[in-house]
């Protein structure tokens, strides 16, 4: 069995060793930072499979990480954030972020929410791996997406929410569903997580997002990709 490497970026020390030691006893590789800047160094050298990433930090925050980190790499990032306003939360997705837990939370859900972010960025390749419509080209073996002729940088969650939706053109799927979906389950709170994924889809897929050709709101319902 392959063991997957998290990184936990938090400046409370307290919450690094317990989440390390949690962690480790899910028969997980772990590795911490105490801030963004170090967590920068950590995530280059140890390329992580996930990261666990706190928001408020000296020296560098949660979102100036995901702001750098994101121009390099795509790994799964879930936020660890202890504020509270849906703005904040939301951000963090805009930002590339795949998920977040609020403290205080639970251990069981953490590492629930780590293997399904986990389960949708290495899941294996179907038997047909490229879908094709229009001009975007989704190849989910590589998992590249094209848009004519410019390769597109998508999060693990954008990537599968896209994959989803272009399996099925014209189909509606509800915001729930797609949660079920992407998750396996759904988790209190999140269901915002759905609409920000959309929007950022939108702004790197369609050529005028505010009036998208691809990705449609069917509202009430939820979003489907429209059958070109």
């Amino acid at each position: 069995m392959i063991v997957k490497t998290i990184l936990v970026v938090d400046d409370k020390a307290s919450m690094r060793t317990m989440v390390r030691d949690y962690l480790t006893e899910e028969k997980f590789n772990v590795v911490v930072a105490e801030n963004g800047q170090q967590a920068l160094y950590v995530a280059r050298q140890e390329k992580p499979d996930l990261i666990l990433l706190d928001i408020m930090m000296p020296e560098m925050g949660g979102y100036e990480f995901l702001r750098a980190y994101r121009k390099e790499h795509n790994t799964p990032i879930i936020l660890v954030t202890a504020k509270l306003e849906e703005a904040d939360k939301v951000l963090g997705l805009e930002l590339g972020a795949d998920d977040y837990v609020t403290k205080p939370f639970g251990m069981r859900e953490l590492v629930a929410r780590i293997h399904a972010v986990l389960r949708r960025s290495t899941q294996e390749t179907p038997a047909i791996p490229v879908l094709r419509v229009g001009d975007i080209v989704l190849d989910r073996s590589t998992r590249i997406v094209m848009v004519g002729q410019h390769s597109i940088n998508l999060t693990p969650s954008e990537f599968d929410l896209l994959a989803i939706l272009m399996t099925s053109p014209g189909r509606v799927f509800s915001r729930v569903e797609l949660l079920e979906r992407l998750q396996g389950t759904t988790f209190e709170g999140v269901m915002r997580t759905i609409d920000v994924h959309i929007r950022n889809l939108r702004t790197k897929v369609e050529a005028d997002p505010g009036s998208p050709r691809y990705i449609e709101t069917v509202f009430g319902v939820g979003y489907r990709f429209k059958a070109d």
